[in-house]
């Protein structure tokens, strides 16, 4: 059996609001957050949202950057997926 790999993008808005959460994966395409801790709320939801699935979740900087990167390989069992992202080395 083959899991579905989902991919996340964190980007900044143009408009300096904030940051988007793009990713196929999502239900709408797209979620703004604009809060304090708008980048750690927008991987918080991306490792929440695919916690059971193979996932990459990309952070990039205003120049387009990635400037952080985390990937998850999802478990076989059930409960083990969760808080097994690892942050790789910036690049």
């Amino acid at each position: 059996m083959t899991s579905s790999h989902h991919v996340y993008e964190i980007r900044p808005r143009k408009d300096h609001r904030g940051v988007d959460l793009i990713s196929d994966a999502l239900p709408f395409g797209a979620l703004w957050y604009s809060e304090p801790d708008a980048i750690a709320n927008a991987i918080g939801y991306a490792k929440f949202f695919s916690r059971s699935h193979d996932a990459v979740i990309r952070v990039y900087d205003e120049a387009g950057n990635v400037i952080d990167t985390y990937e998850h390989a999802a478990s076989s069992k059930s409960g083990e997926a969760e808080g097994n992202y690892l942050r790789l080395p910036k690049p």
